[in-house]
């Protein structure tokens, strides 16, 4: 990556913790509808209604897909129970339809921020519903101060559902270790490069360096024969994976985000690669937009040209 691409991507981390910047968006009469319009490529709506038809269009498609309700840090006990009663209406929803679905969330949005008690017991709830609709959940990661917490709740949740997945940043020094950790459980394992802004000593930068260690933790789960979702757009990695006759192993999903390389998405299942995408929808989608942005920076040209044209 480019000196300035990198530090374009590491501004708009920045600002993606900034609260007091997305209360202003969210509260402009101005500004939140014209972002929105730059949003629509990557967040299905605001409405279930939305995400469940962008991922009936993808079902149709052949690909498997993980739904998300965007939102994070949720601070008070009545906005955790909202969140994981939408959680649970996705879900009856998806099971109704019998689509092959995944749902996706982060525990913060469900209860962590008040106590893991609360974040478990809004878990177990929605992996009982959950394991009753034939759907499974995805744990996603969060910044690295919560990832000791977040895979203690994981284990726990392991010892009676299993239809219980992990997300790992493969850019966290620590991965390394909290990948041997979990590979004795059953659930998927989602590996992704890492998205969030951390301390220098704590992760590797995007390099070759960083995309042999995802190569190496692919190999790792399937040596253990642990089911494993390749999350990345990268196409360097997913050759290599191709040359190693990886990606079709039945144990393998590649999982792209909505929005992002449908060109790919739409050659890797044409090789019978099992697909998933990674479907949004919420009202809570500024972080989410940043980021996708941030991991790849020329997202901006395509995130101006898609406002100004929806505008005309």
């Amino acid at each position: 990556m480019y000196t300035s691409e990198k530090r374009f991507s590491n501004s708009l981390k920045s600002i993606a913790r900034d609260q007091h910047l997305k209360t202003y968006l969210q509260n402009s009469s101005e500004l939140y509808p014209l972002l929105a319009k730059g949003a629509k490529r990557f967040v299905a709506g605001e409405r279930r209604e939305d995400g469940l038809v962008r991922a009936k269009e993808f079902h149709t498609q052949g690909h498997a897909v993980s739904l998300e309700y965007i939102g994070e840090n949720t601070i008070t006990k009545e906005e955790c129970v909202r969140s994981k009663e939408e959680f649970k209406g996705l879900i009856t929803d998806l099971g109704r339809l019998g689509m092959k679905a995944t749902v996706s969330f982060d525990l913060s949005h469900i209860g962590m921020m008040v106590s893991d008690d609360l974040a478990f017991i809004h878990l177990e709830e929605l992996a009982s519903a959950a394991a009753k609709n034939g759907i499974s959940l995805m744990i996603s990661m969060e910044e690295s101060q919560k990832t000791d917490r977040i895979l203690s709740l994981y284990k726990r949740i392991s010892k009676t559902h299993s239809n219980v997945g992990i997300t790992l940043q493969v850019h966290l020094n620590r991965t390394s270790i909290d990948l041997q950790d979990i590979l004795s459980l059953s659930g998927n394992i989602r590996l992704v490069k890492g998205a969030y802004q951390e301390g220098e000593e704590q992760y590797i930068p995007r390099s070759s360096e960083l995309n042999n260690r995802y190569i190496h933790f692919v190999t790792t789960c399937l040596e253990h024969d642990h089911p494993i979702s390749v999350a990345t757009h990268d196409e360097t990695i997913l050759t290599e994976l191709k040359k190693k006759d990886l990606l079709r192993n039945p144990r393998v999903e590649v999982e792209m985000l909505d929005g992002v390389r449908p060109d790919l998405l739409r050659r890797l299942h044409d090789e019978d690669v099992n697909t998933k995408v990674y479907v949004t929808y919420g009202s809570e989608w500024y972080l989410y937009v940043v980021h996708r942005i941030a991991e790849y920076p020329p997202n901006i040209y395509t995130f101006i040209s898609d406002v100004i044209e929806e505008s005309m």
